[in-house]
């Protein structure tokens, strides 16, 4: 077993089944601390989605095939997150208080997040192909993006009447496809090593389109100049954390 396998594999159960687990524990805090924390985690990453993307991802890929065809797939890649938010509701609210029909979001909550979770899971495995340092600040920022929207997730199965043990179960059944997604990617992909910058130009439209059309505009519904200036350290440290993971390995 390789290096890069072991690694991808490490990051696909942290970055599935251990960010479920760690919203779980999260979930023990009290309201007004799950709050803080949850929108704390948001800040941090809007700058880790667009830290990986910018400072890995999209040059990686640009290095690796030619730059039209990566910007392309990049566009591509924003279009149909677009379609897909608005046909299977990914992501259906960014908060517990959602205002949708809760018994009826829980179960489309399941099935975007299992293929979101997918998703990432193909991400980690293709960053992992192209090198450990790209895979490790491409996990971290999975990880920072994924404990929040869990957080979310479990309030919206709680509100449609899941027990908690119910609501953690089905999260990490969902955030397993990840670990599958991600394990059957990595074999296919050792095969046509072609594909990787166009999956990394791919999945860097989709970390871009979560920090900017969901973390930020979230975020600018809290216009207070103290909550500002806290919203920009955190993406700014976030961002600091993938160029220091960048600059180490």
């Amino acid at each position: 077993m390789t290096n890069s396998l072991i690694f991808t594999i490490i990051a696909l159960i942290a970055g599935s089944v251990g960010s479920v687990g760690l919203a779980g524990l999260l979930l023990l805090a009290n309201d007004n601390k799950l709050q803080v924390i949850s929108t704390y985690l948001t800040y941090l990453a809007g700058g880790t989605l667009l830290g990986a993307a910018f400072l890995g991802m999209i040059p990686k890929a640009i290095s690796m095939a030619d730059s039209n065809l990566v910007f392309a797939f990049i566009l591509a890649g924003i279009l149909f997150f677009f379609v897909l938010e608005k046909i299977i509701l990914w992501r259906t609210c960014s908060n517990i208080d959602c205002e949708r029909h809760i018994k009826a979001a829980a179960p489309m909550i399941l099935v975007g997040d299992a293929f979101h979770n997918a998703i990432d899971g193909i991400v980690i495995a293709a960053s992992f192909l192209t090198s450990i340092e790209l895979g490790i600040f491409v996990s971290i920022s999975i990880i920072f993006h994924e404990v929040p929207q869990e957080l979310g997730d479990f309030g919206i199965l709680l509100k449609g009447g899941f027990s908690r043990q119910k609501a953690l179960l089905y999260n990490m059944l969902s955030g397993s496809s990840a670990i599958v997604s991600g394990i059957a990617a990595y074999f296919f992909m050792d095969a046509v090593k072609s594909l990787i910058p166009y999956a990394l130009a791919f999945s860097a439209s989709s970390f871009l389109y979560i920090a900017l059309a969901d973390l930020i505009p979230e975020m600018h519904k809290k216009t207070k100049f103290k909550e500002s200036i806290i919203q920009i350290l955190f993406i700014c440290f976030g961002i600091f954390i993938i160029y220091f993971i960048k600059q180490i390995q």
